[in-house]
C-alpha cells in the first residue's frame, strides 16, 4: 500500500501517519519526491480499510500495490529513482553511465592498463571480478582481495569508480572497504540470505538478472534488499537462457521499457553476457541505449584471445572507442547523453 500525502504537509502530519501505520502493524518506508511525500507501508493485513488512513489530516490519497513487489513498485516513487554513485555519477539521470573493463582482474599491470584507456574514452566505472563464480571448479576462480585492490588503485588514479560482484554475505564488509556499487552476478539473484546483507549496507548494489529470472523475479529480489533499507538498487538486464544456441544468451531488450514501466529503479544492460559474442556486443549496446537503459556494463580487455575469463565476448579498446563514438551519436536522439 501507497500513501500519498498532500503537497506541502507538514513533518508533523507525516509523523502521526506513520505512527498510524506502524500501530497497525505495517513497517513503513518513506520517499520525498518533487511535491509530496510517499510513505510505502509494507504487511500483511487482509482485514485493512484505507478509510482509516485516508481520513487522516494531509493524507491525499491511498493507493493498493496488487504487485507483490511494494518498494521496487513504480508507484512509491513515480518520478524515477536516481542513484548516487560517487564522485558526481548519477544512475538514472540524463546520462548514460557506462562500466567497463575485463571480466576478470588479472594483475595489476593487466587492470591499470585497461582502466587507463576505458577512462580516455568515457567510461565512468571500472569493472572487474577478483571472486569469480565459475560453472567449472577448475576454471580461473579470481585474485580474491588482491584483485579489490588493484582495481580501486586502478580507478582512484583514472577518476574511475569501482563495480565488483560480491557471492556471498560473509564478503560483503571487505568489499565495501573497496568498491563504489556491489554487483549481485545472475547466479545469486535468489540468494535471499546475500540480499538482506545488502539491504543493511548503504552502498549502491547492481542487481543482474538470474538466466532463468522472469522480470516478476528480478522485482522481488530488488524487493529483499529494499525492504533492509538499501533504495540504491540499479537493476541488469543481462541475458536469459532460451532454446537458441548461437548466442551465450538471449538479451531480453523488451525488459528494458517493461521494468521502467513496473518500476523506479535504473535500468543497465550487460550485453556482453547477454550475447557471449565479441561481434554482437556492440549492435546489442546501440539497442539496449535505444530502448531507454540507463547505462551499459562492458568487457573490455587487451588482449582477448589470452584472457583467462569469457575473452570471446570482450572488445579490443578500439572497438570499444568506436562504440563510445556510436553511443554518442543515439544518445541524444532518446534524450540521453554520453560521458
Amino acid at each position: 500500500m501507497v500513501v500519498v500525502m498532500q503537497a506541502g504537509a507538514g513533518e508533523e502530519r507525516i509523523q502521526t501517519v506513520i505512527d498510524r501505520l506502524v500501530s497497525m502493524g505495517f513497517d513503513v518506508h518513506r520517499s520525498t519526491g518533487a511535491t509530496h511525500t510517499i510513505l510505502g507501508a509494507v504487511g500483511v493485513r487482509p482485514d485493512f480499510d484505507p478509510r482509516d488512513v485516508e481520513l487522516l489530516e494531509g493524507v491525499r490519497e491511498v493507493v493498493r500495490i496488487t504487485q507483490p513487489y511494494k518498494l521496487a513498485s513504480r508507484a512509491f516513487r513515480p518520478e524515477g529513482t536516481v542513484v548516487e554513485l560517487g564522485k558526481g555519477v548519477r544512475m538514472g539521470g540524463v546520462e548514460v553511465v557506462v562500466a567497463a573493463g575485463p571480466c576478470a582482474v588479472e594483475s595489476e599491470e593487466q587492470i591499470h592498463g585497461i582502466a587507463g584507456r576505458v577512462a580516455k574514452l568515457g567510461a565512468r566505472l571500472l569493472r572487474g571480478g577478483a571472486f569469480k563464480p565459475r560453472s567449472s571448479p577448475y576454471s580461473f576462480q579470481g585474485l580474491g582481495e588482491p584483485g579489490l585492490k588493484f582495481l580501486r588503485e586502478a580507478a582512484d588514479k583514472n577518476g574511475l569508480l569501482v563495480v565488483s560482484e560480491v557471492m556471498d554475505p560473509s564478503q560483503v564488509a571487505l568489499l565495501t572497504s573497496y568498491v563504489d556499487v556491489l554487483q549481485v552476478g545472475a547466479r545469486n539473484m535468489q540468494n535471499y540470505h546475500l540480499l538482506r546483507a545488502l539491504g543493511e549496507v548503504r552502498k549502491p548494489v547492481l542487481l543482474k538478472r538470474g538466466m532463468s529470472a522472469t522480470i516478476e523475479e528480478l522485482l522481488l529480489s530488488a524487493e529483499y534488499i529494499m525492504s533492509g533499507g538499501n533504495y540504491d538498487v540499479i537493476l541488469c538486464e543481462r541475458g536469459i537462457r532460451t532454446f537458441e544456441t548461437y548466442t551465450r544468451n538471449t538479451l531480453d531488450i523488451a525488459a528494458i521499457p517493461v521494468l521502467q514501466k513496473l518500476s523506479h529503479l535504473p535500468i543497465v544492460a550487460d550485453p556482453s553476457h547477454g550475447t557471449g559474442r565479441r561481434d554482437k556486443v556492440a549492435p546489442m549496446a546501440r539497442a539496449a541505449v535505444a530502448a531507454g537503459a540507463d547505462g551499459l556494463l562492458i568487457e573490455v580487455h587487451h588482449d582477448p584471445d589470452h584472457a583467462l575469463s569469457d575473452g570471446a565476448q570482450s572488445l579490443y579498446p578500439d572497438q570499444f572507442a568506436q562504440l563510445m563514438a556510436e553511443l554518442r551519436i543515439i544518445a541524444p536522439a532518446v534524450g540521453r547523453r554520453m560521458a
